[in-house]
């Protein structure tokens, strides 16, 4: 009888040993992760830098960088047209990868991307119609439509899944985001066969890109939505260790004090201002999204503050290395990464949903 209590607390002794053990290895695999992240990022804005129809080496590259000659058609080159491509893509990529992380955490779905809520396709309604009925062809002027667009389908699924009987769950919104993309893009279908015009200004910026379509004023129009990626980076943040709580599920979170009410709020604002303005920016690249968070989860662990973090260092660098594989893969011609990553996101996602099942909540 007086081995019982002795015998009831070695579980809890043999956990308390075995904590450190695992939390020194997820630490050097942390630590792994983000040196690898860095230095696979710098090499993707290197390459991103120097190659395409036109290779540039590394000296001119570097003059370029830290004493541009106007009038140096290789120097001009790398600073008017693959410095602000550059820029734009670790803008994208990032955001794309922090939206699909935390839209993953959320919804409790390891499929889910930031087209699961319906963002992508009310960015993309949004445009259409701008470059419909407003004439607009230049993303400077869409840009807004787009944001606009995204925080609207946002708000519409949220209220569809909220009419649910169990209320707005992680199911029932995954299935009202799909239902609203269903017939959204109904919609955008139906427009654009009455417009020949709108078919072609909308094809270009609806395979994904980051040329700068916009001219000299591309890399303005990037800096000036650059606060609102802010806001949602920070936003994101903010919601990780919510986002680690509602991962032991919904009930576990709500009785530690989660709520789970404000915490979607904080999450959906987040996943528009990224998504919506990444979407924006270089049109609906998919898979970015869906992709990342999981390559990150794998190489630090669950906790979604390493998860996030990680994606912010492998989101650029999957789109960069899309970028640079678009402008070789076809001589004297170039093959948008959007295309790109979809090439590779695909088989990637069929792996995904091999390998991993859904949580029902």
């Amino acid at each position: 009888m007086t081995l019982a209590p002795a015998e009831r607390s070695a579980p809890d002794l043999t956990g308390a040993l075995l904590r450190p053990v695992r939390a020194s290895r997820y630490a050097r695999r942390r630590r792994v992760a983000v040196l690898l992240g860095v230095t696979v990022l710098v090499l993707a804005v290197v390459a991103s830098l120097a190659i395409g129809s036109r290779e540039i080496d590394l000296g001119t590259l570097w003059q370029a960088l830290v004493n541009h000659q106007v009038g140096d058609h290789g120097q001009d080159v790398v600073i008017d047209q693959r410095l602000p491509r550059t820029l734009l893509g670790l803008l994208v990529g990032g955001c794309l990868a922090a939206a699909g992380a935390v839209m993953q955490g959320i919804t409790r779905n390891p499929l889910a991307d930031p087209g699961l809520l319906g963002v992508n396709a009310g960015a993309s309604l949004a445009v259409v119609l701008a470059i419909t009925f407003f004439g607009i062809t230049r993303p400077s002027g869409f840009i807004w439509f787009a944001l606009g667009g995204a925080a609207i389908a946002t708000v519409v699924v949220y209220l569809v899944g909220s009419f649910a009987r169990d209320g707005a769950t992680p199911v029932t919104l995954a299935l009202a985001g799909t239902a609203v993309t269903a017939g959204v893009t109904s919609v955008i279908t139906l427009i654009l066969l009455s417009s020949t015009s709108a078919v072609n200004t909308y094809r270009f910026w609806s395979v994904g890109s980051l040329a700068g379509r916009d001219g000299p004023g591309h890399l303005a129009t990037t800096w000036a939505l650059a606060p609102f990626l802010l806001i949602g980076l920070v936003l994101a943040v903010v919601a990780t260790r919510q986002l680690n709580l509602v991962a032991m599920g919904t009930e576990l979170a709500r009785g530690l004090g989660v709520r789970l009410g404000l915490t979607r709020v904080i999450c959906a604002a987040a996943v528009v201002l990224l998504a919506g303005t990444a979407t924006a920016l270089a049109g609906p690249i998919v898979f970015v999204g869906l992709v990342v968070p999981h390559l990150a989860r794998m190489l630090v662990g669950p906790d979604y503050r390493w998860i996030l973090g990680t994606s912010l260092l492998f989101g650029p660098t999957l789109l960069l290395t899309a970028d640079v594989i678009g402008r070789v893969v076809i001589p004297r011609d170039e093959l948008e990464a959007g295309l790109v990553v979809a090439a590779v996101g695909a088989p990637v996602m069929i792996a995904i949903i091999r390998r991993v099942r859904l949580v029902q909540v």
